[in-house]
């Protein structure tokens, strides 16, 4: 972790100092904005590893910089600090982009151990082997965490990357919670909505008809199936 570069972006300087603090304990490099202008700039000139944004900013919100960012193709993976805990916010965050949302108060340890486990997660990404998946209509290019439908792409966040990546290494199995937990996010430390946020989010970008899932499929009481053909 000693090499990972974090970007914080809040108005409030005690926030963004505690956050500093604690990341930097563990070794990874931070650099701070106090506005949504500055993090844009830093983020499309410089590149991070993660960027810990706050929602409730005077000017440009976290929402619009979310925006502004995958506008610009910058595909970092973003945690989102709220004190808004509305489900909706949290909703449209992970559907423009971000991969986390936390709440304030937070707990600086929880999320200092969600750093961690999403820096892990990018870094074994990285180092895997395996550059191209295929399972029907689907073809993804690991190196540049790339989803293709038919030859069309889809644009995905880091997270929703992971989560596609784990459902096409896992083709017809029933993958429980806990699996989906353990192998994309890298430990237990999310919401208990959390993947039922992702999944949503997931579906209407890969279903024909997201309400009808052809290919998530939900397993009552269990957790999810990866079905390329529910005909066979």
């Amino acid at each position: 972790m000693e090499r990972s570069k974090i970007l914080i972006v809040d108005d409030e300087c005690l926030i963004r100092r505690m956050i500093v603090r604690v990341l930097s304990s563990e070794g990874m490099r931070v650099t701070e904005a106090e506005n949504g202008q500055e993090a844009i700039r830093l983020a499309t000139e410089h590149n991070f590893d993660l960027i810990i944004l706050d929602i409730m900013m005077d000017g440009m919100d976290g929402f619009q910089v979310i925006q502004a960012l995958r506008a610009h193709d910058v595909y970092t993976p973003i945690f989102v600090l709220s004190g808004r805990q509305q489900d909706n916010d949290q909703v449209f965050a992970l559907g423009i982009g971000a991969d986390d949302y936390v709440t304030k108060p937070f707990s600086p340890s929880i999320l200092c151990a969600k750093v961690r486990a999403c820096l892990r997660r990018v870094h074994l990404t990285e180092r895997e082997s395996t550059s191209v998946i295929q399972a029907g209509p689907f073809t993804y290019f690991g190196e540049e965490m790339r989803l293709q439908k038919s030859g069309q792409d889809i644009v995905l966040s880091s997270k929703e990357c992971f989560l596609i990546k784990y459902f096409l290494n896992n083709v017809g199995k029933v993958l429980t919670k806990e699996q989906i937990y353990q192998n994309v996010w890298g430990d237990n430390v999310v919401g208990d909505n959390t993947i039922m946020v992702h999944i949503r989010r997931l579906r209407t970008k890969i279903e024909d008809i997201p309400e009808s899932p052809r290919y998530i499929r939900t397993v009552r009481g269990v957790g999810y199936q990866f079905v390329v053909d529910p005909e066979q």
